[in-house]
């Protein structure tokens, strides 16, 4: 007997969070329906080549063959938008099971969860900086070809980005030099590695790269005239407290080259003192102590010492979220179809380590 319904085993529709509650979408993109519509109504019309003696008419099936060529290209080519993926979750399954065959992968992941958007954010531009930054260390070679095609066109918005906004270029700067090392290696053993694509194609990425990092290197900051309050009009106990907020020695010792007050403040033992002991433990310091001439701890240069050695302490505005009750991973704005009775207790924010740990097979 024939099996005429929906194979039960299918993953099943694909849902959006609305306003009025969770509806069915189609995978397609509207402009995509509307080519396809098109594409259909010619499906039986006539196609006559140029020359009137030999003409060449093709039939049905052959007009369905270049719809459906037409369509593939389509999706190939359209990767600088996100638009075939309306949610924005990704299902993390790691094997295969009776209702779902096959196992997630990070570049489908990677393509999933909308980081061209996140990048927008200020609250998740420095995670998304900084996986991105993973992926080019160890996993760049394990994307897809459409995984890393969209890798590129994420970070060419990221540098865009800093370029005219002037945010961070430090954190950029880092990234870049992570990546041309990285495809410096491969590209050298080219006949050793899998990358996805022609090798000219990769040549050109790097020339990129490394065009991006002279724009970068040259990039001047544009002084903003203020006749209103500025830093150095607030006083002492409140840039005290602004240098106590930070989590980063380097920024830091940038805030301190600002002015001649701020340097002053910056140097402050205990601030170090605080800076360390958030970062690392205690056991840590008595490895690497570094004591100053006068024989005190040097709390400055043990930062940076310790910082060789052991990673230190990640803090970013948001960041994607995993929820243990569905295996979902998902941006905690956008929210994922739940069936937990308390979703907020199943939640478990995601480092961008963690993220690349979730693919590991």
């Amino acid at each position: 007997m024939p099996f005429l319904g929906q194979d039960w085993r299918s993953p099943g529709w694909r849902w959006v969070k609305t306003e009025d509650g969770w509806k069915r979408c189609e995978p397609f993109s509207p402009a995509l329906e509307d080519g396809n519509n098109q594409l259909n109504d010619i499906s039986h019309t006539v196609i006559i080549s140029g020359d009137d003696e030999d003409e060449e008419i093709y039939g049905t099936e052959d007009c369905e063959f270049a719809a459906k060529k037409r369509k593939k290209d389509h999706f190939r080519n359209n990767t600088d938008s996100q638009c075939f993926y309306r949610e924005k979750w990704i299902y993390v399954h790691k094997e295969s099971t009776r209702e779902r065959h096959g196992y997630c992968t990070l570049g489908e992941a990677f393509n999933r969860l909308d980081f061209s958007s996140a990048i927008q954010d200020i609250r998740r531009f420095n995670y998304v900086v900084k996986l991105l930054q993973l992926i080019a260390k160890s996993q760049l070679t394990s994307l897809s070809g459409a995984a890393q095609k969209n890798y590129f066109n994420i970070l060419d918005k990221i540098v865009r980005k800093v370029m005219e906004d002037q945010y961070n270029p430090r954190l950029i700067k880092d990234l870049l030099q992570d990546l041309s090392s990285t495809l410096c290696i491969l590209i050298r053993g080219v006949g050793k590695s899998v990358l996805v694509g022609n090798i000219n194609i990769w040549i050109c990425r790097l020339e990129t790269i490394l065009l991006w990092q002279q724009q970068l290197k040259n990039l001047q900051m544009n002084k903003q005239v203020n006749n209103g309050l500025t830093l150095s009009d607030l006083p002492l106990h409140m840039l005290n407290n602004i240098l106590y907020r930070f989590s980063d020695g380097w920024d830091i010792i940038t805030l301190g080259q600002v002015t001649p007050t701020l340097y002053m403040l910056s140097e402050d033992r205990q601030l170090w003192k605080k800076l360390c002991q958030y970062h690392f433990a205690e056991k840590q310091f008595c490895r690497h102590l570094i004591l100053s001439e006068k024989g005190h701890i040097d709390w400055k240069l043990m930062y940076f010492a310790l910082q060789k050695y052991y990673p230190i302490k990640e803090q970013y505005g948001d960041t994607l979220h995993f929820c243990r009750h569905c295996s979902i991973l998902f941006w905690k704005d956008t929210g994922h179809p739940c069936t937990a009775s308390d979703p907020d207790t199943c939640l478990m924010p995601v480092s961008p380590q963690h993220f690349i740990d979730l693919f590991k097979f």
